[in-house]
């Protein structure tokens, strides 16, 4: 079995979570609380020396990153028949798009805007907040292009962005001006793996100081 380094309300573990329940991959789950310093110790330190979670370990792979972890649990465990990472090369280089943007773009405005509201009691900053919606309208425009982010069918790059905005959404982010995201969202919450489960972390992140 695999082992998974995570914290439940952290978006990139809740992804790597979701993907795992799609490909019907099972996790032997490890929570590692960041608040009480348990990342620092010289045994996490030695298996991730970024500290960072998710990790994974499978064996002698070790493997950080969440991104990374969700392609890698694909292209090791998913059948034919599973559809949330693609075969087709074009079709997989709209996925690895979408998915570096959550990364290099949603996932760091995200936490450029909240994280200092939530871990440093501060007043909202409108000029990051700003700069969140603005990724919000980039993915909007890409959901008015298709059903989900990256074509026709739910990927891992829906599953990763639904993480964050999951987070964004508990944390009373207002959907209604973005009526493509608004749309995506609510299918994503009735039909992606792990949607109840994603939430209540999503949750939880409220109270993580």
């Amino acid at each position: 079995m695999l082992d998974l380094y995570y914290l439940p309300g952290s978006s990139p573990c809740r992804a790597v979570l979701m993907v795992a329940e799609a490909i019907g991959v099972q996790l032997n789950l490890h929570i590692l609380d960041l608040m009480a310093g348990e990342h620092r110790t010289p045994e996490f330190t030695r298996l991730n020396p970024q500290r960072s979670i998710p990790t994974l370990v499978d064996g002698e792979t070790v493997l950080c990153e969440s991104r990374a972890i969700l392609l890698y649990l694909c292209d090791r465990y998913a059948t034919d028949e599973d559809t949330c990472y693609p075969q087709d090369i074009l079709d997989r280089a709209a996925v690895h798009q979408r998915l570096f943007f959550d990364a290099c773009v949603l996932y760091p405005r995200f936490t450029e805007f909240y994280h200092p509201q939530v871990f440093g009691r501060a007043p909202a900053d409108e000029a990051k907040r700003r700069a969140f919606e603005r990724a919000i309208t980039l993915l909007d425009t890409f959901l008015g292009e298709s059903e989900f982010v990256a074509g026709p069918k739910m990927t891992v790059a829906d599953i990763s962005i639904f993480a964050t905005m999951a987070t964004a959404c508990a944390l009373r982010f207002q959907l209604e001006p973005f009526p493509n995201v608004e749309r995506w969202y609510a299918q994503m919450v009735a039909t992606c793996p792990g949607a109840k489960q994603n939430a209540e972390g999503a949750q939880l992140f409220l109270t993580y100081k």
